[in-house]
């Protein structure tokens, strides 16, 4: 039994012992969560009454690794928007190009953003990357807070020592690096651009948590809706309150969707009027044809040794879905063959992650729905990814008043800033169809006490 499996049994046997057993501690860490919004749609964004833990070594290695592909993303990207060819290749709406051509102030593609890693037998994956900051970043650091300081936690802490991993620090120093790279000079006022749902009578607890830090830091911050916002003498507004900062977790394709070019916001972007965070040039990440190109071979050949190691190593094969000659392990295929006969080890996912199209697991379908699920992906723009394993393990859960051990599919997102790792969050599902047992748990570095 290695480190983390002793100090998580340790755990679960303290959560079944006396006086932890009754659940009282835990049901005031669920109204601790709801009163600091730790909730989505009237559900708590963490079911779970155990964090995720990583040694100090696991974690050195994420971010060593993390890093360095980090680096490789920001060339590539580099390269699709100076080699119209390659830009194709990521399957962009024109309005997409558009708006990725145009330079955001600052010289970084991205500000924020995050891989998406699957662990397994101390080996990791990154399986997919985002220009963004996830309401993990933004709500783990609140629920680290919260169970450090549960009894049960505290008990748990006589024998371990326990590292958070604060991530929102490091989110607004890149914000307002990326403001003086852009020519702020002033102290900014930051508006936290959220798309209200329909019958939506509240903002979304990460906004309000990221508002209220703002605040604490000194910053004016508000939440506004892309249809509050007006743009007239080079100044975008919502009513009295002039923006210098938007910080934009709203995705370019659904503002796209609802909205066009003569938006006060793009207007706003075009003129060099307002710094936007993540900008409209980091769009290339939240296509899944990204790894696509990360993992040609040609395109990567003149990479560092070190990136073309990491890519490598830690991303699986991927193509964008189409009728032509490929690669994989050193040999020539024929892309569409290759996928109809090893559905086994491949799983298909929209380009665009925006929830009309959904991934489909070749290994949990059959011949005849992969064969279903080929055509659709040359419709609608697809990529194959070759299958890697996916730590699961057993976490406590607070189930309508009743303690459960569930077995969950665990997912760690590294955060990075500027480049530069700074924090992770840890998201748990069923891994397979809808479930109402999922969402966030706090991370921690583990080391035992001398």
């Amino acid at each position: 039994m290695n480190q983390i499996e002793e100090a998580i049994a340790r755990y679960h046997r303290l959560i079944e012992s006396e006086p932890y057993r009754d659940l009282a501690w835990a049901e005031q860490l669920v109204e601790q969560m709801q009163a600091a919004h730790l909730t989505e749609g009237g559900r708590l964004i963490c079911p779970f009454l155990r964090p995720h833990f990583l040694t100090r070594r696991q974690y050195e290695s994420l971010v060593k690794a993390a890093e360095c592909l980090f680096s490789a993303i920001d060339r590539v990207k580099q390269m699709a928007l100076n080699d119209p060819a390659l830009l194709d290749r990521m399957e962009l709406l024109p309005a997409e190009k558009m708006l990725a051509s145009v330079d955001p102030g600052y010289p970084y593609l991205s500000v924020s953003s995050l891989l998406d890693t699957h662990l397994s037998d101390g080996a990791f994956w990154f399986v997919q990357y985002d220009a963004d900051t996830p309401s993990g970043m933004i709500y783990g650091d609140v629920l680290a807070d919260l169970f450090f300081e549960t009894p049960l936690m505290q008990e748990f802490r006589k024998r371990y020592a326990l590292l958070k991993l604060a991530s929102r620090k490091h989110l607004l120093d890149a914000i307002l690096d990326a403001y003086k790279h852009f020519g702020g000079q002033r102290k900014p006022r930051i508006a936290i651009l959220e798309f209200r749902q329909p019958f939506q009578t509240t903002s979304q607890g990460e906004y309000v948590l990221l508002a209220q830090y703002l605040r604490s830091e000194g910053y004016e911050a508000e939440i506004v809706s892309p249809d509050q916002l007006e743009y007239r003498a080079g100044v975008l507004r919502r009513g009295a309150f002039e923006v210098d900062i938007v910080y934009r977790r709203v995705k370019a394709h659904e503002f796209l969707l609802r909205y066009d070019l003569t938006h006060p916001l793009v207007r706003a972007y075009r003129e060099g009027k307002v710094c936007v965070v993540n900008s409209f040039r980091s769009e290339l990440a939240h296509k899944r044809a990204l790894f696509d190109l990360l993992t040609d071979e040609r395109i990567t050949a003149d990479f560092p040794a070190a990136e073309r190691k990491a890519i490598r190593q830690y991303i699986p094969w991927t193509r964008l879905v189409s009728a032509r000659k490929t690669t994989y392990q050193d040999q020539t295929v024929d892309l569409l063959e290759f996928i109809r006969n090893n559905r086994e080890k491949l799983i298909l996912k929209p380009n665009d992650d925006t929830g009309d199209e959904h991934s489909v697991p070749g290994w949990e379908v059959d011949q005849a729905a992969w064969e279903r699920a080929i055509r659709r992906a040359l419709r609608t723009p697809y990529v194959v990814q070759e299958r890697v394993c996916s730590l699961r393990a057993q976490f406590p859960v607070l189930y309508y008043g009743q303690l459960e051990m569930r077995d969950m599919q665990v997912e760690v997102h590294p955060h990075a800033f500027l480049g530069r790792v700074q924090g992770c969050s840890c998201r748990l599902s069923s891994g397979s169809g809808f479930s109402m047992v999922e969402g966030l748990t706090p991370t921690f570095i583990l080391e035992a006490r001398a």
